[in-house]
């Protein structure tokens, strides 16, 4: 990645996270690209899931991202394209820290694109893995126990029945995280692994205060420095939903005139798409 500079750093070091001292097979060392002083995040919350999402799970990662990391909580996912890069991208854009935990060299990000470039700018790429290394499929089942590791609770939002999020979930459950799982349709195949955790006694959540309450944080704490959303009202109104423009008017109290004109112009910028029987909802970029 251009203008990348790791960071090494082992136990003992000034930004080495001391929570991954207590999970079972702690990395022997870490490599940094970005903020590393996110590490020292007294909150810190995982969201993962598949890779393939339907709208509807796109919607509830950045939903979920964007309220946490609004409340001062760091989000912590694996990049990959789907639920997690959903989960980056709302973080980012709520002005709050994120921390990819890669597969890979943080100098060879994958995937690589714009939103790992940003997420070296503005958050924190990490590895175990020394710069240079490709993305290797033993690598990830591996790589996620530090990824639950670094969070105090694990959020899964659609994965199939034998899922990686799962495997996260798991090490989460070992490591004594706490483990979320949203429910979803019945009849999709991304419900069955969310389902299957449910089950065996994930936590169902449905909003992201029921997270910060079940975790301690009920009351939200902003970080100074977190910018307030490119976002307008209409928009954050859509957030995780799908709502006629009447709907919204209530929602915002805005008028209908000007919420009809504010979703023309989200439409024509691409944020926004416009459904049969006059739904609206976001579109995940």
């Amino acid at each position: 990645m251009p203008g990348s500079n790791p960071l090494h750093v082992v136990p003992g070091s000034p930004s080495w996270p001391v929570v991954l001292d207590t999970i079972d097979d702690p990395p022997r060392e870490l490599w940094l690209s970005g903020d590393g002083d996110l590490l020292a995040a007294e909150r810190a919350v995982a969201i993962v899931g598949t890779r393939s999402p339907t709208p509807y799970g796109e919607a509830q990662s950045e939903r979920f991202a964007h309220a946490l990391a609004t409340s001062g909580v760091v989000v912590v996912s694996g990049l990959a394209r789907g639920i997690d890069s959903a989960a980056h991208r709302a973080a980012l854009e709520a002005g709050g820290g994120t921390v990819a935990v890669l597969g890979c060299g943080v100098d060879r990000p994958w995937p690589s694109g714009a939103l790992a470039e940003e997420i070296r700018d503005r958050g924190l790429l990490l590895s175990e893995f020394p710069p240079g290394s490709a993305p290797r499929r033993h690598h990830f089942p591996r790589r996620n126990r530090i990824l639950s590791g670094l969070a105090r609770g694990v959020i899964v939002i659609e994965a199939a029945w034998a899922s990686g999020s799962l495997i996260t979930a798991r090490w989460a459950a070992d490591q004594g995280r706490e483990v979320f799982a949203l429910p979803g349709r019945v009849d999709h195949p991304m419900s069955r692994g969310t389902h299957r955790l449910l089950r065996e006694g994930a936590a169902l959540v449905e909003s992201p205060d029921e997270v910060l309450e079940s975790l301690g944080w009920s009351e939200p704490r902003v970080r100074a420095e977190s910018r307030p959303a490119p976002s307008s009202a209409v928009a954050l109104a859509l957030l995780g939903e799908t709502l006629t423009a009447a709907e919204l008017s209530r929602a915002t109290s805005t008028p209908l005139g000007d919420v009809l004109v504010e979703l023309i112009r989200l439409e024509l910028a691409g944020r926004a798409v416009r459904a049969p029987g006059g739904l609206y909802r976001l579109v995940s970029r």
